[in-house]
Parts: C-alpha cells; sequence; structure tokens
C-alpha cells in the first residue's frame, strides 16, 4: 500500500490539525486535553520532546502512546507495551445503510458511552471522547447496548473508534452494522475509513473479512510521569 505521511503520524496531525482546540502541549508534543482520549503524540517518535509534556501531564496520569521506540527518560515510565494494527478501508461502498435504526450519541449519553468502554475496553477513552466525531449506538430501551464513532481525523482521513459492544448483546452483529455505516457517510463525503486493532483482538481477522487492510503495525505504550 502507498505510504501516507498524514496517516503514518495520525495522532500528530490530528493533535495539530483538526483537533487542536482539545489538544494541550508544546514544542514536539501534545497530548488530548484532560477528559478526552488520554493519548500523547509526538512531532518525532524518534526523538520525544518529553520536555514538553511535563507542564501538562499530572503524576501518574496515564497515556497512550504510537509509534515510540526506546527506554523512559527519567520522571518517566512505561506502564504497559503492545502492538497494534492500522488498518485502511479497501472495500466497496456498503449498498445501503446498514444501521439505519442507530440513534447519534450526544452529551446526554457521554457517561453510559464511558461506562460501556470502561467494560469492553476498545482503547483509550474518556467521558468527552465523543464528542470528537459523530457516535452512534443501539439501545435496549435505556441501556445502550453497542456504539462506534470518530475519532482521529485529517484531510481525506477518519477513524472509527470506541467500537464496542456490551458481553450481553454480542453475537448479533452490532458493531458490524455501525462500522459499516460510518465507513459508507466516510466514503460519501470522500473520505477513507481506517481503525485501530491491538494484535491481540481477535476482531482484527473480522475487519480483514469486512474489506479493511493492515496498513502497519506500530508499538503502542501506557506511559506516565513519575511522581517528583
Amino acid at each position: 500500500m502507498e505510504r501516507n505521511d498524514l496517516l503514518d503520524h495520525i495522532f500528530w496531525h490530528t493533535l495539530t490539525g483538526a483537533h487542536a482546540r482539545h489538544a494541550d502541549g508544546s514544542g514536539g508534543a501534545r497530548r488530548y486535553t484532560q477528559g478526552f482520549s488520554p493519548i500523547v503524540a509526538f512531532a518525532d517518535p524518534a526523538r520525544p520532546d518529553f520536555a514538553a509534556l511535563e507542564a501538562v501531564c499530572a503524576p501518574g496520569e496515564p497515556f497512550y502512546c504510537d509509534s515510540w521506540h526506546g527506554a523512559a527518560p527519567p520522571g518517566w515510565k512505561i506502564d504497559a507495551e503492545s502492538t497494534m494494527f492500522r488498518m485502511v478501508w479497501s472495500g466497496a461502498m456498503p449498498a445501503a445503510d446498514p444501521a439505519p435504526q442507530a440513534q447519534p450519541l450526544g452529551p446526554r449519553h457521554a457517561a453510559q458511552a464511558l461506562e460501556l468502554a470502561l467494560l469492553c475496553k476498545p482503547g483509550p477513552f474518556g467521558l468527552r471522547t465523543i464528542e470528537l466525531g459523530d457516535y452512534f449506538g443501539y439501545f435496549d430501551g435505556e441501556r445502550l447496548m453497542a456504539m462506534a464513532g470518530e475519532r482521529l481525523r485529517a484531510p481525506g482521513l477518519c477513524e472509527i473508534s470506541g467500537v464496542c459492544t456490551h458481553p450481553d448483546y454480542q453475537g448479533r452483529g452490532l458493531a458490524k452494522q455501525l462500522i459499516l455505516k460510518l465507513v459508507r457517510r466516510h466514503l460519501q463525503r470522500g473520505d477513507t475509513s481506517f481503525l485501530h486493532v491491538m494484535r491481540s483482538n481477535d476482531a482484527h481477522q473480522l475487519y480483514l473479512r469486512m474489506g479493511f487492510e493492515d496498513y502497519l503495525e506500530s508499538v503502542v505504550r501506557v506511559i506516565s510521569r513519575q511522581e517528583p
């Protein structure tokens, strides 16, 4: 697949571009403002500017970090490490909206969305994450069964994120329908959908069958500042 600088460094380009108003930091580092997804990004992961984060990251506050290798500098620690796939949609446009009954999620659904994310662990998620893009969900009465939405973005690119289904409602294809709904919306406006999935997640094979293909596999770490 042809390399794309925006996609290669999508966290940085998002935090200094479309989501700059939701970001804190300076120099060669940014983080989402507290309350959004706990993510940091560096302009150059080969030479991460940790000094630029010290004023905006509290000791003990955990953050996800993409593509950075090497030892942690003094005052920081690596709490966890794995790898994830960045996958890009390569299939056709879904012929029709596969989730016409899905409801848009707004501020009044934020607590339910966070509760579902904490249960299902789709990745870094905060109370205000659903403000970063369009989110849709399926409800059983007032209970949120499944959701998916948008997070990272750059010109021509939009991420599908926060994909999860409550264990009581799995096996119905709800998450797949929500993903394809978003793919269709993205293609209609001229964007390419992409998503992230951990190497250990069985959903990787499902996404391949749906029409996504692997773009790259990168290191993902959870890092935090140490107490002074």
